[in-house]
């Protein structure tokens, strides 16, 4: 097979709610499909239906409900820490052959909130404040899957509540609810969606023209790289000839200053540029940002497992066409 690729994955930088990684050795195609599956195809759980019982909060039940079905859902399995993929532990509600829902294909999740026997519980001082009611207040019948109420220690830090905010409740105000969370993927609705971001940009291609810098002085060549924004190129003190800066495939992004820079000082237009940026049609720069429902390294590992699904499904329907 003479156009057969073997593509590769390089990590740069990895946390549970955040990763960067090098895909190599594919096209521009490849890279698409993989970013498309991670924000519209990994399954997950999200808050589906909501049943109300009372509610006399300022918010109706829909926006609450919607709010509901908003908050990330994490599912560990047992003895990890990793928010990982459902798959293996449930089944979609349209699969299953339950009546109307089981624990093998839902999570219940019950909320009861009331303003005036929590206020009781409260310190003096605070009793004249509103009580938020956040995803902490939602308890699941499951102890494997629980609302991701933030990020990361930072993010949990810096909040102000104990959760993620649903409604800030006020004398007399009740609310109590049950919340059936099931899995699904975004392609459906977008509350299934495991990614807050998911993007990538090709890797930039710095070549420096030698023979061409050599007609430049130390000035101009000084004046190239402060032409550049982003510094892909820097000044060798020693040697005095313009060197690709050490990480200037991560801050390269916007050359066109240096390009206007370059037509000023060329002697003909027809010459060669003195320093040209490209971009490699074979290796591409991603950054996938979570939304606490699943860990990056596990959203990665899950779109593989889906795209490899897909292939295998292709690769079946093509054989059965040969039989027709």
């Amino acid at each position: 097979m003479p156009h057969q690729r073997f593509p590769k994955v390089q990590i740069i930088d990895l946390a549970p709610h955040e990763m960067r990684f090098i895909l190599s050795d594919t096209d521009v195609s490849m890279a698409n499909t993989l970013r498309r599956i991670m924000i519209a195809e990994v399954p997950t759980l999200a808050i589906d239906l909501v049943e109300f019982h009372d509610n006399s909060t300022v918010l109706n039940d829909e926006y609450i409900a919607h709010r509901l079905g908003l908050i990330p859902i994490r599912y560990q399995a047992q003895n990890s820490l990793k928010g990982g993929d459902c798959t293996d532990a449930f089944l979609s509600h349209r699969d299953c052959v339950c009546y109307e829902r089981c624990p093998r294909c839902s999570v219940e999740f019950e909320l009861e909130m009331d303003y005036d026997k929590e206020n009781a519980k409260r310190p003096e001082g605070e009793r004249d404040m509103p009580i938020t009611v956040t995803s902490r207040d939602l308890l699941s019948n499951n102890a494997l899957v629980m609302p991701a109420h933030f990020l990361n220690e930072e993010e949990a830090d810096e909040s102000h509540d104990e959760g993620i905010s649903v409604v800030k409740m006020g004398p007399g105000q009740k609310l109590k609810l049950k919340a059936v969370a099931r899995m699904g993927i975004s392609k459906e609705h977008a509350k299934w969606c495991p990614v807050a971001v998911a993007t990538y940009r090709f890797w930039p291609v710095v070549t420096i023209n030698e023979e061409q810098c050599a007609t430049l002085t130390l000035e101009q060549k000084q004046e190239l790289v402060d032409a550049c924004p982003d510094r892909i190129i820097e000044l060798d003190e020693v040697t005095g000839k313009l060197i690709e800066a050490e990480n200037s495939w991560d801050i390269a992004t916007f050359t066109e200053d240096l390009a206007t820079a370059q037509k000023a000082m060329k002697q003909r237009p027809e010459d060669d540029d003195f320093v040209t940026v490209v971009q490699a049609t074979d290796r591409f720069i991603f950054h996938v940002e979570t939304t606490g429902a699943m860990d990056a390294e596990e959203i990665l590992m899950s779109s593989l497992k889906v795209l490899k699904e897909k292939l295998n499904y292709l690769a079946q329907e093509v054989e059965n066409l040969k039989d027709l």
